[in-house]
């Protein structure tokens, strides 16, 4: 699984400074170091090092400051991370190559080159964006059969919590919550329901979600005292 590579190459990056966290704008991992304008590193993982690997690193050479590509070291020692073409591809390219090792050791196989490709300053700020609203690091890089937590997930898992003791007004959600009203409106995965004018409710939907994703006992501690009060 190509889920095992990320630990050893977030624990890398994050030796270099960086804030690393996984599966941001379809990207196995994005790292930030520093502000106003941050750093932004892309990195890709793939259980071998292969053109794909490659192709996906061009693709979003364009939103990044930085490349990494990152595969496990073939056993006998004959992969493509041996293929001086290959390696020098990715100098050409400017992209950093990473090699992982059985016991989860990082090899760095070439060092990303300072090549300037055309900018995505759309992209760029969305993947910021999310990696900054995202609570923590609840998505391992290189996860493809389960939903990927993003910021959005987060805070509308945390408003389906504030739901559990019953129906709520929105306005009593967004002190804590200032996106509520949008996202109990848009209802985007089906957790929600209206039970009149500006009053919500949670569907089965929602408190399954909540038995798949608990949420922190201050989220539903606060919704009690709002229904006592």
């Amino acid at each position: 699984m190509e889920t095992t590579l990320y630990l050893p190459v977030k624990n890398f990056l994050e030796g270099l400074g960086f804030s690393v966290k996984g599966e941001i704008g379809g990207c196995d991992l994005v790292a930030i170091n520093g502000d106003d304008p941050p750093i932004v590193v892309i990195g890709e993982l793939k259980l071998t090092f292969n053109l794909e690997l490659l192709l996906q690193g061009v693709d979003r050479a364009g939103a990044c400051d930085e490349v990494w590509l990152a595969a496990r070291l073939s056993i006998r020692g004959k992969g493509r991370e041996s293929d001086a073409r290959y390696r020098n591809l990715c100098r050409r390219l400017g992209f950093g190559l990473l090699g992982i090792t059985e016991a989860g050791g990082v090899e760095v196989l070439v060092a990303p080159n300072a090549i300037t490709p055309r900018r995505n300053p759309k992209k760029r700020s969305r993947l910021v964006t999310e990696h900054k609203k995202r609570l923590g690091d609840p998505a391992l890089g290189g996860s493809t059969r389960a939903p990927i937590m993003t910021a959005y997930r987060q805070q509308a898992l945390a408003c389906a919590a504030m739901l559990v003791p019953g129906p709520r007004k929105v306005r009593e959600l967004t002190p804590e919550f200032p996106d509520a009203q949008k996202i109990l409106h848009r209802n985007v995965y089906g957790w929600f329901e209206s039970a009149a004018r500006g009053i919500y409710s949670l569907t089965d939907a929602g408190h399954a979600a909540l038995k798949r994703w608990p949420q922190p006992a201050r989220a539903t501690v606060a919704a009690s005292e709002m229904v006592e009060g």
